[in-house]
């Protein structure tokens, strides 16, 4: 083996080290055989100093160790106490973490070389102690050390955990020192020493731990004593599904450890905990507090500190469980009035005796304490359970002869309680304790039917009565979602029944009934919250709901009652955005068909009965049901639906497109918008909604009638028809023929029937009637929007309109949306196809033209924003990725030119809008890209927008993007470059007076400016400190506290 021989020459070390390595970590062809290997070992006990040498040879050093012992340790074991006494040598004193980690690992590995207890490494212990005992705590002293990506100082501390608990011949060493380390002030060295004697214990066995019992117990004791202060009890609903007190690193680590060792050794650890003396003083001293209030901050945290410690020991083992729980909840429910044992020794109380008094604070929390760790080991596991829950133990036979009257002393804490913050810790655990009886595990062997019943009914009733009572009653449903969930999850069915016709089918009654008391929000909340505790619940509640809508829907119909239904569809909608509608289709197609059954059937609607409210709650379910359906339901929905539309007095099918214009030709000489009967209210309402909702696979039928009922309605003035028309063309299949159904027509057919393009007489006009189709061909939406239409109004629709038609082709990536785009620009001109604005026009004319104008500008708005009413991937909206930016690729240099080319002060703020809404809705990763170029178009918009108060809200957004900018590195280059004139606009806006979200947002970026180069930056100082001062006195305290760090910022320049 002639590489080992250059180990001697420091010249050839590394490249020794080297070769030597990539030799030894050999698996397979060439491998090192156990001769050489023990002789690479010798060699370098011989000729190496490891802690001589650089990091990089040391840890070249330690790596080739780590190999020889993994991988040949029969060959280096032969090396005895020399292996030991080297590995020693070469890693005490090191320091570097790398190393470190390695020299741990070699440690723990050595361990297993020499596995005899009486071999080599018992005369070494002591030794391979002192050098790995002085590394603990780990501790990096340099302050970028934690920012090393290699090794962390938890992976060192672990490394040095493995280490230390690798040998039980360390125990009479390692315990000790642990233990002293407990009383370290630093609190990552306690941490440390917990997490160490935890692993330890494990490690060492229960016999050795044994020796250290009454240190470890009176150690663990004072860290969660000197720790209580971190268990705050926490009085929120949320609690109530896991810990009711929060925990800092080292009381959860302490408690850790004492789960541990109470498993480990039950008997004298359990022995320990009843008999401490400091544990019974606490216990003897609660009763002299009633409430919360009253006892002392110091008391509180040792209160709960006995709490978790009773809680994790009762958790932690059958055994345990009954020894420890026994004793303290004897004595807990005499301090309680309630004897336990009578002469024989028997437990025996009797359970319709009355309350006689109301507990103290510190008898309720420990009973519960005590009562959620029985519940929780009982349900921890399968096999735990059945082990757990058996009349022969002592806490189950405690817990039958006494949970009926704990329900009553929990209930009464509750009915003698008020909504006051005093009451906040009686309420949460009167409700907790309540909560823990109903989900003991093993049916109703260790809590009875009645009193299971009697806690549901209890609940139940606060939710109906005492809504006024705002902790109580959100701790209450909070109760009933984790008991559902618990009883959904065990899948005991006497239960289940109980809790559905307790509480699923009284919740569900709330809607019904004619008590309308409590608060529509509240009845929200508890239905949708109940619904989540299991499917079988959820299922029940979608189900009846619908009875409840669908029943209510014909009182609307009739007496126009719609209260009930307007609760119970704002219910209904809750529900469904809270959960998978897989289970429910069935059940969603039945609602569906109901709704459209009730208005076919009701052919005359009684005056009024158009509810905006009402019918708003029915859309947004409708639109809900239907996107949740697969597509075979949504064919049925949408043939019902068209079948409905057929039969009201607007679409006469017989003649449609012959209606249709005249129908058309009366919006030329009306402004009214409401030209609907309430029937036909409804029927386009919700079909327009039964559209938006449909999947693309979908089969609309008779799309070209379709088409032109949705155009004309959104000309009357129906936003949701064109956001039906946007959803229409979006999801149209490009590559149908148009001959799979009657009605059917390709994607190029609809668009020519919605711009009015290549139409014939012969599609489906009847003979004689076909003066729409020239008149629409000349009159289509492109005409429209470009002024053919002689009323303003209809012009603004169909400008309107046309957004939504393009927002649903840009989403797709459609060529199309270039030809709407255009149509806008055209708009936006007042010398385009609209014409110039003649100075006999009154001003009615005027106002109209304007308002065309900003319709335009403000399309853009549509295309480019999110839209949560429809077009989106809730509603199956084809989105093509990246369509946002495309857009914005292609059309900011088109404004850009308009912009410079205009030589009209209207044309130009009105590009300048639709540049700012174009801006707004583009990703800002995309605008950072061009900050250069748009800062100044961005300061203009902005200097635009702040004459007109209605243009507030745009002028918030479009100042957002500008904040993005200036915070971005990406976007710094320009910020630089237009510092000036950037400052000069922020300063003219610290008193915007319109909205405070505008100061408030510009004083920011001027802090964000105060960041830039000092030379870019100082000669504006003077005007920034001036302008600042007097948002010094703003009203709002945020805009004065942005104000104050503005000032800060800018004064140390």
């Amino acid at each position: 083996m002639i590489l080992s021989l250059y180990q001697a020459d420091w010249r050839a070390l590394r490249g020794a080290l080297v070769g030597c390595l990539a030799l030894v970590k050999r698996k397979s062809g060439g491998m090192v055989i156990s001769s050489d290997a023990k002789g690479v070992a010798e060699s370098f006990l011989q000729n190496l100093q490891v802690q001589s040498l650089g990091q990089h040879d040391r840890k070249l050093c330690f790596e080739l160790m780590e190999c020889l012992l993994e991988h040949y340790p029969h060959a280096v074991a032969s090396l005895g106490d020399d292996l030991i006494y080297g590995i020693c040598e070469a890693i005490d004193g090191e320091k570097d973490p790398q190393c470190l980690m390695l020299a741990f690992h070699i440690m723990e590995v050595l361990v297993r070389v020499f596995p005899d207890p009486c071999g080599p490494i018992e005369s070494f212990a002591s030794d391979l102690f002192g050098i790995l005992s002085s590394y603990f705590p780990i501790h990096f002293t340099h302050p970028k050390a934690e920012e090393d990506v290699e090794v962390k100082r938890d992976d060192l501390s672990r490394a040095l955990m493995l280490a230390l608990s690798s040998s039980p011949l360390f125990e009479p060493s390692v315990i000790p020192l642990l233990l002293e380390k407990l009383s370290s002030s630093l609190s990552s060295a306690k941490v440390d020493s917990l997490k160490y004697l935890s692993y330890c214990t494990s490690k060492y066995g229960a016999e050795r731990i044994a020796k250290h019992a009454g240190a470890i117990w009176s150690s663990l004791k004072d860290a969660i004593f000197t720790s209580g202060q971190s268990f705050v009890l926490s009085f929120t609903p949320e609690s109530l599904g896991g810990l009711g007190c929060q925990e800092n690193e080292i009381a959860a680590e302490a408690l850790a450890l004492l789960e541990k060792v109470v498993i480990q050794n039950n008997d004298l650890f359990s022995s320990m905990i009843v008999g401490d003396e400091e544990i019974n003083m606490v216990l003897n001293s609660i009763t002299g507090c009633q409430s919360y209030n009253e006892i002392p901050l110091q008391s509180t945290q040792k209160l709960y500190s006995v709490g978790r410690i009773l809680y994790v020991s009762v958790k932690a083992s059958v055994a345990s469980c009954s020894r420890i729980f026994q004793y303290f909840f004897s004595c807990l429910m005499e301090s309680m009035g309630l004897p336990v044992v009578n002469g024989s020794g028997t437990c025996s109380f009797n359970d319709d005796c009355m309350i006689s008094k109301r507990p103290d604070h510190g008898s309720l929390y420990l009973c519960v304490e005590l009562l959620g760790a029985c519940r929780d080991l009982a349900i921890s596991s399968g096999d735990l359970a059945s082990q757990c829950v058996s009349a022969n133990e002592t806490w189950c036979c405690l817990l039958q002869r006494f949970s009926t009257s704990l329900s009553k002393i929990f209930s009464s804490t509750l009915a003698t309680t008020t909504d006051k913050p005093a009451h906040d810790a009686d309420v949460y655990l009167g409700v907790k304790g309540l909560q823990i009886l109903a989900t003991f595990p093993g049916g109703y062997l260790l809590v009875s039917k009645s009193t299971c019943e009697s806690i549901l009914m209890t609940f139940v009733s606060i939710i109906t009565v005492d809504f006024n009572k705002t902790l109580l009653w959100k701790l209450s449903v909070k109760a009933l979602v984790q008991i559902g969930l618990f009883i959904h999850g065990s899948n005991e069915s006497e239960k289940s029944m109980s809790y559905m016709d307790i509480v699923v089918q009284k919740i569900v009654s709330m809607i019904s009934s004619d008590n309308h008391d409590i608060p529509f929000q509240l009845q929200l909340e508890a239905i949708s919250d109940i619904g989540t505790s299991g499917l079988q619940y959820m299922l029940k509640i979608v189900t009846g709901l619908q009875e409840v809508i669908c029943a209510n829907l014909a009182e609307v119909y009739v007496h126009c009652i719609t209260i009930v239904p307007t609760l119970a569809l704002g219910t209904f909608h809750r529900v469904l955005l809270i959960q998978k509608y897989e289970v429910f289709e069935e059940v969603l197609l039945q609602f569906v068909v109901c709704i459209w059954n009730q208005i076919e059937n009701c052919m005359a609607f009684p005056d009024g009965i158009f509810e905006k409210e009402l019918l708003d709650a029915t859309m947004k379910v409708m639109k809900l049901v239907v996107a949740s359906c697969s597509v075979e339901s949504q064919n049925i929905i949408i043939d019902k639906a068209y079948a409905v539309l057929s039969s009201s007095t607007f679409l006469s099918m017989k003649d449609s497109l012959s209606s249709l214009q005249a129908q058309l030709e009366e919006l030329e000489d009306t402004q009214e918008t409401d030209k609907f009967s309430s029937r036909d209210e409804w029927i386009h309402s919700l079909f327009t909604s039964v559209i938006i909702a449909l999947r693309p696979q979908t089969r609309i039928p008779n799309i070209r009638t379709v088409l032109h009922f949705l155009m004309i309605v959104f000309l009357k003035g129906y936003v949701t028809a064109a956001q039906a028309l946007g959803s229409l063309v979006n999801k149209l299949d490009l590559k149908t023929s148009g001959t799979e159904h009657s009605g059917g027509c390709t994607f190029e057919e609809a668009m020519d029937i919605i711009f009015g393009k290549n139409l014939s007489s012969s599609d489906h006009v009847p003979a004689g009637r076909s003066g729409i189709t020239g008149y629409w061909s000349e009159t289509g939406l492109t005409n429209l929007c470009l002024g053919a239409a002689d009323s303003g109004l209809l012009k603004i629709r169909s400008i309107d309109g046309l957004a939504w038609i393009g927002k649903g082709l840009l989403m797709r990536g459609h060529e199309k949306v270039k030809d709407i785009t255009i149509v806008y620009l055209e708009c936006l001109q007042s010398n385009g196809r609209m014409g110039a604005l003649p100075l006999e026009e009154n001003n009615c004319n005027w106002d109209m033209r304007l308002s065309a104008m900003k319709c335009a500008a403000d399309a853009f708005q549509v295309l480019m924003s999110d839209s949560e009413p429809c077009l989106n991937r809730k509603f199956h909206a084809i989105i093509r990725p990246l369509y946002k930016q495309r857009f914005f690729s292609t059309i900011m240099p088109i404004l850009q030119s308009l912009i410079i080319q205009s030589d009209s002060l209207l044309s130009r703020s009105m590009l300048y809008r639709a540049f700012a809404n174009v801006v707004i809705g583009t990703p800002l990763i995309v605008i950072l890209n061009d900050a250069k170029k748009l800062i100044p178009m961005v300061l203009d918009s902005l200097k635009l927008l702040s004459k007109d108060v209605l243009d507030k809200d745009i002028m918030y957004s479009l100042l957002l993007v500008l904040s993005g900018i200036l915070t971005d590195k990406n976007g710094q280059e320009g910020v630089i470059e237009n510092a000036h004139i950037i400052i000069n606009y922020l300063i003219g806006c610290v008193t915007y007076p319109h909205t405070m979200l505008v100061r408030e947002t510009t004083i920011q970026c001027l802090v964000a400016m105060s960041e830039l180069p000092h030379t870019r930056i100082y000669p504006m100082r003077i005007q920034v400190l001036q302008a600042v001062s007097k948002a010094l006195d703003d009203p709002k305290r945020a805009v004065r506290q942005e104000a104050v760090r503005c000032r800060q910022a800018w004064s140390v320049i």
